[in-house]
């Protein structure tokens, strides 16, 4: 039999202008964190944000919001949640809710299917998708399912993370996942030139920094709060350039 949700995607997806998938190498360099601080900015700029947490097994987004996620309203599909004015929000703990999600390979692939198959977005500037971290079947299956999608990478300046985010790089550009750039979070003043040789070497550009910001975990679980933070006004640089270089790519 047919699986007939792989058809259903592109109609899911279909007007939403630019596709994000917000990487990393590691866990631990506030991948979730930027995914949700820079969807937050954008929204209160006025751009039709949607959100999606694909970390299946260690879902946070719903926690950086500050939301405790129901079950989603349904109208031939099923709605995003809207935890603020402007972004629409879809995670796996609408389903789960704290409990752990122990799935293997085929499950994690057929979730996702799930979650790209019954969302209905409609009109969105921008969709960021909030990846696990590291080198997985996700992102394969993303680049088959969604094949107009583009990674945004954001590593640290630790020679760790740094050559993870390396080998990264390679796996997306072997697997046909067109990446839009770089950049460091965490930054402490101007890029480290060790990821500017990175981005050369890879020929991705380098998208900017993110300033190491103390005052996050204090901010976490209140948006007002974090789109007021440091970290918001460098990420909305970023995702902007982001998303001229998709546009630039779909030409």
């Amino acid at each position: 039999m047919i699986d007939p949700r792989p058809a259903i995607v592109d109609r899911r997806l279909a007007g939403v202008r630019s596709i994000l998938a917000v990487a990393s190498g590691k866990g631990g360099v506030g991948k979730s964190a930027c995914s949700v601080i820079g969807a937050l900015a954008l929204a209160q700029r006025g751009l039709a944000v949607g959100l999606l947490d694909l970390d299946f097994q260690g879902a946070s987004c719903h926690t950086l919001i500050g939301c405790s996620p129901g079950f989603p309203a349904e109208d031939r599909g099923l709605l995003p949640l809207e935890p603020v004015a402007g972004l629409g929000f879809a995670t796996i703990a609408s389903f789960t809710g704290e409990r752990p999600a122990a799935m293997r390979g085929a499950d994690l692939a057929g979730m996702l299917l799930e979650m790209l198959a019954v969302t209905r977005w409609g009109p969105l500037d921008v969709l960021l998708v909030d990846m696990p971290p590291g080198i997985h079947d996700t992102a394969l299956e993303l680049a088959r399912l969604v094949p107009r999608c583009r990674h945004l990478v954001v590593t640290t300046r630790s020679r760790v993370a740094a050559a993870v985010s390396s080998r990264l790089l390679q796996f997306l550009r072997e697997a046909g996942a067109p990446v839009v750039g770089l950049f460091e979070n965490m930054a402490a003043g101007a890029p480290d030139p060790s990821l500017l040789r990175l981005s050369d070497r890879e020929g991705i550009p380098f998208l900017g920094t993110v300033p190491h910001d103390p005052s996050l975990e204090a901010a976490t679980g209140s948006p007002g709060l974090l789109v007021e933070t440091a970290v918001a006004r460098s990420l909305v640089l970023i995702l902007i350039r982001a998303l001229d270089r998709d546009r630039k790519l779909g030409v």
